[in-house]
């Protein structure tokens, strides 16, 4: 029997919304209207059309908006994967509110199933507020546990990525003390197997990963911590008798400058502040955050909703544009 499925366009980056009370629909806008309009074809956005519209009126850009299941060959527009906010529902901007918390869940949920589907590559993600989230009862630690549980993944691991600094964490949203119970050899390892593998993928064929330490000096033959020694370095020489070129347990004080040197490509932070103060702190602006170990592909800024500048003109897209930078380099399978 003929397949009586119409076909869809496959697009490079499918990019949600985020949490509608915050800047994510701004820089969204601003980051689609300096794209060219062949650009602009390969993206589609995912969200209620009538907050985009609004959106790109208040920064003056002139954006058409079309569900993509409409949308014109040629035609210069930005395909919408349509969701709408339910009747008679109102979102207060910059405030957290469950109906915001909810319409960022079911825009990150329509792109997973949009990805499934083969209509999109690459999913971006604008900045969503975890308070907003838990109140719509969505207790996600953000979007890298959400994506984790919508495709059935077991783990998931944050990338961090700039032209200077990239590093990949061991744990995330987790209490300091949680975070040091999870400095385990086989958790090590499954990141630097993720973070080689993704290198790989973006046509590095040695990818040197350096691990930084956990405790002060490294535990300081124990003084200070027996950890590094008892867990981390058993991991660095499982990895290494298996011919990844790993260095470590590094002392974290110093691991981080030796990569921004260019020494390593890769830092393996232990845990959440460890590795985002140094990469926030030299590339703010352009870090990207990329889920590592999800059965699709997903960037986001990474910065939050910033309710305090929302729906006043003022967001930059710098960090926007860099995530969809990111994402069509993945999407082109690591070409620049």
């Amino acid at each position: 029997m003929k397949n009586m499925t119409p076909s869809k366009p496959n697009y490079e980056i499918v990019i949600t919304m985020g949490d509608p009370a915050g800047i994510g629909p701004e820089i969204i806008c601003r980051a689609l209207s300096a794209m060219s309009a062949a650009e602009r074809a390969t993206a589609m956005v995912v969200g209620d059309p009538a907050i985009y519209r609004r959106a790109a009126a208040s920064i003056g850009a002139a954006i058409e908006f079309v569900p993509f299941e409409q949308v014109e060959s040629g035609k210069d527009c930005v395909a919408v994967g349509v969701v709408e906010v339910p009747e008679g529902v109102e979102i207060p901007d910059g405030k957290i509110s469950a109906a915001a918390g909810g319409m960022a869940f079911r825009c990150v949920h329509k792109a997973v199933e949009l990805v499934q589907a083969g209509r999109g590559q690459v999913i971006v993600t604008a900045p969503l507020n975890k308070a907003a989230l838990h109140k719509a009862g969505h207790h996600y630690d953000g979007h890298t546990g959400m994506l984790a549980s919508l495709t059935g993944a077991p783990s998931s691991f944050m990338l961090l990525a700039s032209e200077t600094l990239s590093t990949l964490h061991v744990s995330t949203h987790v209490s300091l003390r949680e975070a040091i119970d999870r400095v385990t050899p086989g958790r090590i390892i499954a990141t630097v197997e993720a973070g080689q593998a993704h290198l790989v993928a973006l046509g590095m064929k040695a990818p040197r990963i350096a691990i930084a330490g956990l405790n002060p000096h490294c535990g300081e033959g124990g003084i200070f911590g027996d950890e590094d020694s008892r867990c981390i370095a058993p991991a660095v020489e499982r990895l290494q008798e298996r011919g990844f070129d790993v260095s470590g347990p590094i002392s974290a004080d110093t691991v981080f400058y030796r990569a921004s040197k260019g020494e390593f490509d890769l830092v393996i932070a232990q845990y959440h502040d460890q590795g985002h103060i140094p990469v926030k702190l030299i590339a703010f602006d352009t870090t990207v955050n990329v889920s590592l170990g999800l059965p699709l592909q997903r960037t986001s800024v990474d910065h939050g909703t910033a309710f305090d500048i929302a729906w006043q003109g003022k967001a930059d897209a710098t960090n926007m544009g860099s995530a969809i930078a990111y994402a069509r380099r993945l999407a082109s399978g690591g070409k620049a």
